[in-house]
């Protein structure tokens, strides 16, 4: 795994050396910072007096502090790009005629913006329309001379006179006349006439805009109300993911569930890691992507979402976190973003749900506790939400994935030659080192064996093994198979046990 300092900040903090008591905790760590005393870092529960890491979780015991984007706000939550509800913690600036890309984009800009903006428009497009053909008919009027004192609607029969539109005293009868005619309201008292085109011409227009401002208004609150957005308020993701053994392998696992009867149809999950890395030429990636592999009991990403159901991305080979123990994660700094994806059943479209996890959201040695039961009374299956963030304390090696491989492996090839297991099959030292600790090497397993020279040879070949790599052939000393010529006190059964 890249360094923490490996990002651009890291040559900034470094120039700067800020207070022990205001240092941020998210900054990427100088070359001077990457190795923390031990007493650095405060766990959650109590730590030993013997001052060794037992499973659980541990936060720097430094401020803090962290910056929120939000102006006005002060925000104790860590250094992120997606929020816990799922909001990105991203601020575009400087774009160039962003106004008018979004402009272009109108129903879409009106969809994102906020309710009181949205209604605002709802409003203001029929307000604005009413008076702007309301203008339009006073004109009509104006110029036909409807709106002279002879002309008025009281002396119209006794002057012989024809109106553009009936009953027109002024600007506010044009207003309400507007009203009637784009919503077609038809009250009866004003009526066009066949005296002028142009008024005929602007009824057919006005009712032709007001169907497109009614559909286009509907559609966008419509649009709003029923966002798939919402549905992700009922989409659960465990607070915090954990690290534990499951089949002989550390996995890192976190829950998920839906509160809803209707399910998610073809739900799906995926993970990525978002951290620093530096590539062969130096290139300096502050965001580096990596996807996990996810899968779910014994299915892969694609779930059948039920019940609540915990992802597990096994630490192997291919994983990131292969080469990282326990105490390195309290100095490493990275993001894991976890996205839920699926169709709502209800109504057919496309919802995502996202969350993700700090380094501080880690808990090394725990596992998530059993929510679902079946209830005799009601005879069906009944899931407990108050347990979904519950976990259990379980014993877990501090140490690497890495690690722990070549220390089976190392176990594998010694009962292959013959040699007898050690009393603990993990030992306490391989347990609890980390990758990064300057303690001395733990002693071998082998060493209050009474064996002869070759097997000696060859138990010090195995123990540089297990502290460095797991080799892929063990190389026997070329005396090895001969040692009943050199050695007096093995014997002719000895000799054939070893070499079978």
């Amino acid at each position: 795994m890249a360094s923490a300092g490996a990002g651009d900040g890291g040559a900034e903090s470094a120039r700067r050396e800020p207070r022990a008591d205001m240092a941020d905790p998210e900054s990427p760590a100088s070359p001077t910072q990457q190795l923390l005393p031990s007493d650095y870092w405060h766990k959650v529960k109590v730590v030993p007096n013997s001052g060794s890491l037992s499973p659980g979780v541990y936060y720097p015991t430094a401020s803090k502090r962290s910056r929120s984007h939000r102006h006005g706000v002060t925000r104790r939550t860590r250094r992120r790009a997606i929020l816990k509800n799922g909001e990105c913690n991203i601020l575009k600036s400087r774009i160039s005629q962003r106004r008018l890309r979004f402009l272009q984009d109108m129903f879409t800009t009106l969809v994102d913006a906020q309710w009181r903006w949205t209604l605002l428009v709802f409003t203001l497009s029929f307000i604005l329309s009413w008076l702007g053909f309301g203008l339009i008919w006073w004109l009509i009027s104006f110029t036909h001379g409807d709106l002279e004192e002879e002309h008025l609607p009281p002396l119209q029969e006794a002057n012989n006179w024809k109106p553009c539109v009936f009953n027109i005293f002024g600007f506010t009868s044009c207003f309400l006349f507007s009203i009637e005619t784009q919503h077609t309201i038809g009250y009866g008292a004003r009526t066009t006439t066949e005296e002028c085109p142009e008024a005929i011409f602007i009824m057919c227009f006005q009712s032709i805009v007001g169907v497109m401002i009614q559909a286009f208004m509907v559609g966008i609150v419509f649009a709003k109300m029923t966002r798939p957005k919402h549905r992700t308020q009922t989409l659960l993701f465990s607070k915090y993911a954990v690290i534990c053994q499951r089949d002989g392998e550390l996995c890192l696992m976190f829950r998920v569930g839906d509160l809803r009867k209707s399910h998610i149809i073809g739900a799906s999950v995926r993970a990525q890691l978002i951290r620093s890395r530096t590539t062969k030429e130096g290139e300096q990636l502050a965001h580096y992507q990596t996807e996990l592999e996810l899968h779910a009991d014994g299915c892969d990403s694609n779930l059948f979402f039920i019940w609540p159901i915990t992802m597990v991305h096994r630490i192997n080979a291919e994983s990131p976190f292969y080469g990282v123990s326990a105490a390195d994660i309290l100095q490493e700094r990275f993001e894991i973003v976890v996205i839920l994806e699926g169709t709502i059943e209800s109504t057919g479209q496309t919802t995502q749900a996202r969350s993700s996890y700090t380094t501080s959201e880690l808990m090394w040695g725990h596992r998530f506790v059993s929510l679902v039961s079946y209830n005799r009374e009601r005879q069906g299956y009944e899931v407990d939400y108050s347990r979904f963030e519950e976990t259990a304390q379980v014993d877990t090696p501090l140490c690497s994935a890495k690690e722990l491989d070549e220390f089976y492996g190392s176990q594998a090839d010694r009962r292959s030659l013959g040699f007898p297991d050690p009393v603990s099959p993990l030992p306490e030292d391989l347990l609890r080192r980390s990758m990064n600790s300057q303690q001395p090497q733990p002693p071998s397993p082998l060493a209050n064996i009474n064996i002869g020279i070759s097997d000696r040879l060859v138990a010090d070949a195995i123990r540089r093994a297990s502290l460095t790599h797991r080799p892929s052939i063990v190389k026997y000393p070329s005396d090895f198979f001969n040692s009943h010529e050199n050695e007096s006190s093995s014997s002719e059964e000895e000799v054939k046990e070893r070499k079978k």
